[in-house]
């Protein structure tokens, strides 16, 4: 059997990161999933493992490279930028700053070989900006990191795929940055991944942007046949299976009932919804065209409930499974 390596973000260190990701840790089947590198800080690993009733120690490496997956500790590449004294559930420039050098710290060991993909603990954007980096998530951060122009966020849970065509900007701005090459970019993306993941044709949906998809133009203002409709049809020029602009809320039923594979959604709200109603705990978050492998829990770092032990690691668990199935293998 072959076990990739995952390089585990643990986000940001004040939300439910740590706690999450040592529960996902002490299951067995996770072990044998994969080896668990976790990018962060070993003594806030070893505080969540406490407060979590995580019966694990925790190795301090310094060097991706020292990891000993046999040996039943969880591995942490320990970066020690974790003040002592960091309260759970606070937003704070060094848990923001903590959370970027987590995530460039594993694009870096990714980048040597010495993992295969990404799984990210949440960070908190407002503490991420609050040490300086201004970056709307992960999505672009890691965009940046590594170098790539464009990449598309998906959301997949067990019932449903959907990927954006925008994400982390203001609605009208969405609309207005939505044209046919990007919309044409975006549904290559996905196709791209379905491909790969073994789907041979997938059946894809096109969210419309107005309601009933314009009414053939009595909503709107023609954003359908202006910027979608032409990006359907060059797809469909190449022998795709890609159908619309369709109403959002007829689509996402026809999806989650198994009609489409996949569903592109124009802005952030139209995606997302539909999947969170599916539950939180079995959503994640793949970004589409990295030169890495990432995929992400689906939630937040829930600053309410940091601390106290209760998070749900069920989402992680799932993010790791599809960065195993995404991740290049190698020898166990």
């Amino acid at each position: 059997m072959t076990r990739p390596t995952i390089a585990i973000t643990m986000g940001d260190p004040a939300g439910i990161g740590p706690e999450i990701i040592m529960k996902a840790l002490a299951h067995a089947e996770v072990r044998t999933l994969c080896r668990a590198l976790v990018i962060g800080d070993a003594e806030r690993l070893r505080q969540a493992g406490r407060l979590v009733g995580a019966d694990m120690t925790v190795d301090s490496l310094s060097d991706a490279g020292a990891a000993d997956f046999d040996s039943g500790a969880v591995q942490c590449v320990d970066l020690k930028v974790v003040p002592a004294d960091l309260p759970f559930g606070q937003v704070s420039p060094a848990a923001g700053e903590a959370a970027y050098r987590y995530i460039e710290k594993a694009v870096q060991v990714v980048q040597a070989g010495q993992a295969q993909g990404i799984c990210t603990a949440p960070l908190s954007k407002e503490a991420l900006h609050a040490a300086g980096h201004r970056f709307p998530g992960h999505t672009e951060l890691l965009a940046h990191l590594t170098g790539t122009p464009e990449v598309s966020m998906m959301l997949v849970s067990p019932k449903l795929r959907v990927i954006h065509v925008t994400t982390h900007i203001g609605l009208i701005d969405a609309i207005a940055k939505i044209e046919p090459g990007l919309v044409e970019r975006v549904i290559a993306r996905g196709h791209g991944v379905l491909v790969k993941a073994g789907i041979a044709n997938p059946k894809i949906g096109v969210c419309a942007i107005n309601p009933h998809a314009g009414e053939n133009g009595l909503f709107g203002r023609g954003e359908e046949a202006e910027k979608i409709a032409p990006a359907i049809e060059a797809c469909r020029a190449k022998g795709w299976d890609v159908r619309g602009p369709l109403p959002a809320d007829t689509l996402f039923f026809l999806a989650g009932r198994g009609d489409y594979d996949m569903v592109v959604a124009m802005y952030h709200d139209q995606g997302h919804g539909p999947i969170k109603v599916l539950g939180l705990e079995a959503g994640v978050n793949i970004t589409v065209g990295l030169p890495v492998i990432r995929t992400s829990v689906d939630h937040g770092t829930a600053f309410d409930i940091a601390g106290t032990g209760i998070a749900d690691e069920r989402s992680l668990m799932e993010a790791l499974r599809q960065a195993v199935d995404l991740a290049p293998k190698t020898a166990a």
